[in-house]
């Protein structure tokens, strides 16, 4: 059986870590994600998708985001019950992530959540900013290259 997701969106609101009884790091959150179409108004929609993170990645997710950021995440979709207060049987349907990737740079999500007070991150490990100079830049040079040459 298959049960993979992969989202890429944004942070609804700042994560809020917790710990439970038996010592986990957990946190739950949702991210917006874009809809492919436009509605009659030419406005975009988005998706909310409830999501759980745990241990050392709720951790790190924590530390380095905030409302806002622009994160990709693997994981597996979880259904699951539970009887609420007033003996309600309650429904949840909710990512269990696996995996996250940090989408932006510090700056880029600095600029992009102005005004916003939320922790920030100083470590952008996930985050690949660099990027390989072009060989071929600036050398003037034509390439001499025949049909003949082609392999196709």
């Amino acid at each position: 059986m298959i049960n993979r997701v992969v989202l890429t969106g944004r942070l609804t609101r700042d994560l809020e870590l917790k710990t439970t009884q038996n010592g986990l790091s957990v946190a739950s959150f949702a991210i917006a994600v874009n809809k492919q179409f436009t509605d009659a108004n030419g406005n975009r929609g988005a998706d909310f998708i409830n999501c759980v993170i745990w241990r050392k990645s709720a951790e790190n997710l924590c530390k380095f985001t905030h409302k806002g950021s622009l994160i990709g995440i693997d994981g597996r979709l979880q259904t699951r019950s539970y009887d609420n207060n007033n003996g309600q049987k309650v429904f949840v349907t909710e990512v269990v992530v696996d995996s996250f990737s940090l989408l932006e740079s510090k700056n880029e999500n600095q600029t992009n959540n102005a005004g916003n007070t939320g922790n920030g991150y100083s470590n952008s490990s996930n985050v690949n900013t660099a990027t390989a100079p072009d060989p071929f830049a600036g050398s003037g040079d034509t390439v001499d290259i025949s049909d003949d040459d082609l392999p196709f």
